[in-house]
């Protein structure tokens, strides 16, 4: 569910009970009504397998949605007498997968037109882009115009890009902002309420020209309609944008951007009260013993506030279950799967007690596995944000008051190193031996206030 949330290329075999009784309702051991219709609804496409003979097909329709659509899980359910079939087909080795689609040149033109002529503009990028960033930072660099990333763009422009704003979707400076442009255009983002309406106060609000760009044709009349909408993938329509847009004398970056951004910025961070500020301190004591580290966060309340704020230092360096599906328990196997991929990185995972509890057993695997990641669990001794939503709407809270484990019994238990930081600055030094380990460190910080 969260990977489809989140636009993520997965391939999931599964098995499933015999051919013969699929449907049935035997009782059959792990058997499920339908498991293919279950799955279904978080996978670009959910297929059973009725013959070995047609794997092929079917392994290729995967990589077809894989190569050429947006990026999501798809599911292949295996039934258990089919496994030891024989089978006549071999693997072929000229199969043609489909290119991403490209642009409509009239419609890039058009959209060239619409930036050179506008006075205020601004940049939305989504998910979409995280594999275009040098054609984005170009781009961005051409319009001049204020630009937002959402949780899964973070990374796409430098930290110290002078037209990045801030996660600051939902503050009223950046609505109204976005309400006096002439144009604003969308790049590969859904507009999700997780990135642009966190607090539930409304759709964006446009009276220009909206632009939409997605590989996703859904997406370009949801959430929010385009005026004009290009079906394409994003790198593709940057490139044709960035091309036009390179040739036009008549193209002024906006001299107001640099002073609007500060002023959006500098109002994001005034709604922050002082108990926030720890947040801050710990993204910075991580950080600063790890600049390039790769930081994966559980639904907890710093990862809640970070996403306004922190500037990652390249794609896929800042990812989390706060956006899309919202996935408890994510943290932890999501950050074993980012260090198998990018060994050579420090992998970082931020969890609450309470979401940390959904898959603490995955601890063992990173021990077994030699995969040491670090795991920083915010205890605020229970669900913290669920607590303070039920109190804000005035009910009695229930369910969330959690009990946790002695986490570092636990990770004696488990086979992992611990340490506990008495305050939020001493997560620095107690990353460093990161590194040189063989098994997770778990570093636990006890909070008795929150924001």
């Amino acid at each position: 569910g969260q990977a489809f949330a989140d636009s993520i290329p997965m391939l999931v075999i599964s098995s499933v009970n015999k051919t013969n009784s699929l449907g049935l309702g035997l009782g059959r051991l792990h058997e499920l009504k339908d498991q293919q219709a279950l799955i279904a609804g978080v996978s670009a496409f959910s297929h059973t397998l009725l013959s070995a003979d047609e794997l092929p097909t079917v392994i290729a329709r995967a990589f077809a949605v894989f190569s050429s659509a947006r990026a999501r899980p798809v599911h292949i359910e295996i039934p258990i007498d089919l496994m030891a079939h024989p089978t006549s087909f071999t693997c072929p080795t000229n199969i043609a997968l489909p290119a991403k689609p490209g642009p409509d040149p009239e419609t890039v033109d058009k959209i060239a037109d619409l930036l050179v002529n506008a006075q205020q503009k601004a940049i939305l990028i989504g998910g979409g882009c995280v594999n275009a960033q040098a054609s984005l930072q170009r781009f961005v660099d051409f319009v001049g115009a204020p630009t937002c990333l959402t949780i899964n763009a973070k990374g796409l422009l430098p930290p110290d890009h002078p037209m990045l704003l801030d996660g600051v979707q939902t503050v009223d400076e950046f609505r109204e902002y976005i309400r006096t442009c002439d144009v604003v255009i969308a790049i590969g983002t859904e507009l999700g309420d997780t990135d642009y309406d966190f607090y539930d106060v409304g759709p964006l609000e446009t009276n220009g020209e909206f632009v939409r760009i997605d590989i996703d044709a859904q997406q370009l009349t949801s959430n929010c309609a385009a005026s004009v909408a290009l079906l394409s993938d994003a790198k593709l329509a940057l490139n044709a944008l960035n091309e036009v847009l390179s040739k036009r004398e008549d193209l002024q970056t906006q001299g107001s951007s640099e002073s609007v951004v500060k002023r959006i910025n500098r109002a994001l961070r005034k709604q922050f009260t002082e108990p926030s500020k720890q947040y801050d301190d710990l993204l910075k004591a991580i950080t600063a013993t790890y600049p390039n580290a790769i930081i994966v966060g559980d639904s907890t309340k710093p990862i809640y506030h970070a996403n306004y704020v922190h500037r990652a230092p390249s794609p896929r360096h800042w990812f989390n279950s706060a956006t899309g599906f919202g996935t408890l328990g994510y943290a932890l196997p999501a950050a074993i799967g980012a260090k198998l991929g990018q060994p050579d990185l420090p992998v970082i995972a931020i969890a609450g007690d309470g979401g940390f509890q959904f898959t603490l057993n995955e601890l063992i695997v990173a021990k077994q596995e030699g995969i040491a990641i670090a795991v920083i669990i915010w205890n605020n001794n229970g669900y913290k944000e669920i607590d303070d939503y039920m109190q804000r709407n005035e009910i009695s809270p229930v369910g969330v008051d959690v009990l946790g484990p002695n986490v570092k019994m636990l990770a004696n238990a488990m086979g992992a190193n611990y340490a506990k930081a008495e305050m939020v600055s001493d997560v620095a030094d107690l990353l460093v031996p990161l590194t040189k380990l063989q098994a997770p460190l778990l570093i636990e910080y006890i909070t008795d206030i929150d924001a």
